[in-house]
């Protein structure tokens, strides 16, 4: 797993959503590492946010989990539904910088930009995120916020060479 970061930058980021017809729109705002952190300021913000969970289970298998910010999610039952070996935990910051070029509180699924070397075996989307308009992620940087539209975030997922999961995450 030693992946090229292809994006390193916002600039190179937009520029390959630029150049697949991939609309989007930035708000700029202090850095937030937790769900928590940014709510009050992203209310402003309107759309669904996220929450982005980078996993591995026993045998080392890495899925990217894209979930709403206010759903709940049983890792174990995600891990049973996809088939993972043992549970899931969370990857340690060396293996996210190194697949996905990113740091923690920087997760997000424009990251997968830089999975170059496909190291992630599952994209998993929640489906809550399809009946907004928009959607927000950071753009590889948590100082930001970027909206596209669900359907133009399953298109950018494929484009980097996955096939996104949708599935109900929320949990009972």
């Amino acid at each position: 797993m030693t992946g090229k970061s292809i994006a390193d930058n916002r600039a190179a980021l937009f520029a390959f959503f630029d150049q697949h017809n991939i609309a989007h729109e930035t708000m700029d705002h202090p850095a937030f590492f937790t769900v928590e952190e940014g709510r009050d300021f992203k209310q402003q913000m309107p759309g669904g946010h996220s929450k982005n969970l980078f996993v591995k289970d026993k045998k080392g298998n890495l899925t990217l989990a894209v979930v709403h910010a206010d759903t709940r999610v049983d890792l174990v039952a995600l891990g049973k539904t996809l088939g993972a070996k043992g549970r899931f935990s969370f990857a340690k910051a060396e293996l996210m910088e190194q697949v996905l070029g990113v740091t923690p509180g920087s997760v997000t699924p424009f990251a997968l930009i830089n999975d170059s070397d496909n190291a992630i075996a599952h994209v998993v989307i929640d489906e809550a995120f399809m009946t907004f308009e928009k959607v927000w992620f950071h753009p590889l940087q948590n100082t930001a916020s970027t909206a596209i539209s669900p359907q133009d975030l399953l298109q950018f997922v494929k484009l980097c060479g996955h096939e996104p999961k949708l599935m109900s995450l929320m949990s009972d």
